[in-house]
């Protein structure tokens, strides 16, 4: 079992652990535990993606510390070479599939700003490495601020199979919700057809035209500031859940867009906990699990 030595810090998997003494903001702090390093190679780290505040990847230089926190760092430049993530593991993986497990701040696929520093790009390396000729395709997407389990396929053969059977393919897709305020129901169902406006900003409506949203909710935790929720979908629409939490009066903590004035946990309160489904090869059940991120749990007030 791992734990921290002299200097608060261990090394596992390629990184190197600090836990945090007293409140301070992430580059001073880096810069003070690693003071082997330069200011612009620390740097360059937390603009890679090689740093980590608990459960997140964190980018902001001035990103508040608090004592308790643990601080994880990728060993080196040499660990990304040897076949090191950065910001996922993975779960499982066959000929068919690969299943992740993908960290909060992470991209699950390039945008104009960000091509390299993606769930999508660093598993097609991975494959690569076994044949130039492997591939990976997206099946679905999790935003850059959710964490938890994802779901590749490695032929366009698979891929498309997923996608045009997920109905009836995918048995459970369950996340877990930390959200703003006292949900006074114990467990409820929304539902509203979705559209996008011209700012790409999801909005519920009842009647019309839009995309048939069904999003089932269950109380797990909860005191007089937060509510911890199990969330079902029946279906996969864009923002789903963020936009019903926000319907619902508890927008999900951290999330400014759809109306969150908190963010105590330093990142979205958005978890993947459980995927399941047939496997599209063998037809197998097959069920995956990403704990909870120990940051969403609520303590009694």
């Amino acid at each position: 079992m791992s734990h921290f030595g002299k200097n608060g810090n261990v090394e596992r998997n390629h990184a190197v652990k600090f836990e945090v003494k007293e409140h301070g903001e992430l580059l001073p702090f880096l810069l003070q535990q690693m003071n082997n390093r330069s200011r612009n190679s620390i740097k360059s780290m937390l603009t890679r993606g090689q740093v980590k505040v608990d459960d997140h990847i964190e980018t902001k230089h001035n990103y508040p510390l608090l004592p308790g926190q643990i601080v994880s760092v990728l060993k080196n430049k040499a660990a990304i070479q040897e076949n090191t993530f950065i910001g996922l593991n993975i779960l499982y993986e066959d000929e068919a599939i690969i299943i992740i497990n993908k960290d909060a701040g992470l991209l699950s696929m390039a945008t104009e700003k960000e091509k390299r520093r993606t769930a999508y790009h660093q598993l097609m390396d991975h494959v690569k490495r076994e044949n130039p000729r492997n591939r990976v395709f997206i099946v679905h997407r999790l935003d850059k601020e959710t964490s938890g389990v994802m779901m590749f396929a490695k032929s366009e053969k698979v891929k498309r199979k997923l996608q045009e059977s997920w109905k009836i393919l995918v048995k459970e897709r369950t996340y877990v919700a930390l959200v703003e305020g006292k949900v006074n129901q114990t467990e409820g169902t929304i539902k509203s057809r979705l559209k996008e406006s011209k700012t790409h900003k999801m909005y519920s409506i009842q009647d019309g035209e839009g995309q048939l949203a069904i999003t089932h909710y269950r109380r797990i935790q909860a005191n007089s500031l937060f509510s911890l929720l199990e969330v079902k979908l029946d279906t996969g629409r864009k923002n789903q859940i963020r936009v019903h939490m926000s319907d619902l009066g508890h927008p999900i903590v951290g999330d400014k867009k759809y109306g969150a004035k908190s963010n105590d946990i330093g990142r979205l309160g958005l978890h993947a906990k459980v995927l399941s489904f047939l496997h599209p090869v063998t037809g197998q059940l097959m069920l995956f699990r990403a704990d909870v991120p120990k940051s969403f749990l609520i303590k009694s007030k």
